[in-house]
């Protein structure tokens, strides 16, 4: 049966009448469509778009389909309505068209370098493979592959680049290759700067984003993802650090302190940035609300701009079709209006998911 919504649509803040008809929105009446919700805001669907279904609670990978099922529908009954999985240990290209679950943007594995990343979680690579791995990864995934920028290296005692500088341009080289985008992980100063400048797509974190950087980002279109509620767990890995990695440990808390104003230019400067909470691992899933009440509370986006980076903006980016004739029939809708208080994001009082209603 046809769907029918009613309320004001958000980018165009006008009311609209919105007709849901299988998996697709039009704008064209249907006779005899039921009405699901009269009055209100609407909203495309929420994106997540750092998020990883293949990785359990603790950071080890999921062994089943069932698992990832679970996790994606604790996003699902949030609001978010597509993902983009940024690295998965477990393949799971049977739930790309799962009817149940959220829209899926996939990478593969991350491709990382030998024993300096999550147990388990990537393919561990040396210089060497870098490039045959990233297009090995790029066929597992539906249009991503995620690199590990940096990581502790516990000769150094510190942050560093994972690879030297000519590989990781090779990686982000073979990535495009292979017709698809590459996201890197990265914390520190020296491996963002050689990943942005060499054109990779998006930036996860970014905490060691310089202002000259940003302004680099936004000539090239480059996205950031900044997970701040991530980055707020600086503090405990600090601590588990300190006895033998001093350095380390207050390189990740000032990393940490100025990471608000550190978004907050990339947002001036009109960098693209996308709502994303690294959900997996150490991050429980079904937070995207608090991702984008971080954004507007400590980075000082304003309300709008949060909702484009978790709605339509972010939908577009990553080529899930909005609440446009024709469009995905992918929708939230909110009692109250978000732009006025973004609180509200946390209870939508409508869910309605490939056309049909989750809430």
């Amino acid at each position: 049966m046809a769907l029918h919504v009613r309320g004001v649509l958000l980018p165009d803040d006008e009311v609209r009448d919105i007709w849901l008809v299988g998996d697709r929105v039009t704008f064209e009446p249907v006779p005899g469509a039921q009405t699901i919700a009269d009055g209100g805001f609407v909203l495309p669907g929420l994106i997540d778009a750092h998020c990883h279904i293949g990785i359990a609670r603790g950071g080890a990978p999921i062994t089943s389909l069932d698992q990832a099922r679970e996790l994606a529908r604790v996003d699902r009954d949030a609001g978010v309505l597509a993902i983009r999985d940024a690295g998965s240990p477990y393949p799971y290209p049977e739930l790309d068209d799962d009817p149940e679950l959220p829209r899926l943007a996939r990478a593969g594995r991350h491709v990382a370098p030998p024993k300096r990343y999550l147990r388990d979680i990537g393919i561990e690579v040396g210089a060497a493979e870098v490039a045959a791995a990233v297009t090995e990864q790029a066929r597992a995934g539906n249009g991503w592959v995620k690199l590990v920028g940096d990581w502790i290296d516990r000769g150094v005692g510190d942050l560093a680049p994972a690879w030297d500088a000519a590989t990781m341009t090779a990686a982000v080289e073979a990535a495009h290759a292979a017709g698809v985008r590459a996201a890197v992980h990265t914390f520190s100063e020296s491996a963002v700067e050689i990943m942005v400048r060499a054109g990779v797509d998006s930036v996860e974190h970014g905490t060691g984003l310089s202002l000259d950087l940003i302004d680099e980002m936004a000539r090239r279109g480059t996205a950031l993802v900044p997970t701040m509620i991530n980055i707020q767990t600086f503090g405990g890995i600090a601590d588990q650090a300190r006895a033998k990695f001093p350095g380390y440990a207050d390189h990740m808390l000032a990393l940490r302190d100025r990471f608000p104003e550190v978004v907050r230019s990339a947002h001036e400067a009109g960098v693209p940035i996308y709502v994303g909470t690294d959900a997996g691992g150490g991050i429980d899933h079904g937070l995207a609300a608090e991702e984008m009440l971080l954004l507007h509370e400590r980075a000082g986006m304003p309300a709008v701009d949060v909702l484009a980076a978790a709605s339509w903006g972010a939908r577009e980016w990553l080529g899930f079709p909005g609440l446009v004739e024709g469009g995905l029939a992918d929708l939230v809708v909110y009692a109250e209006d978000p732009r006025v208080d973004l609180r509200v994001v946390r209870t939508p009082s409508r869910i309605v998911l490939r056309g049909r209603p989750v809430r």
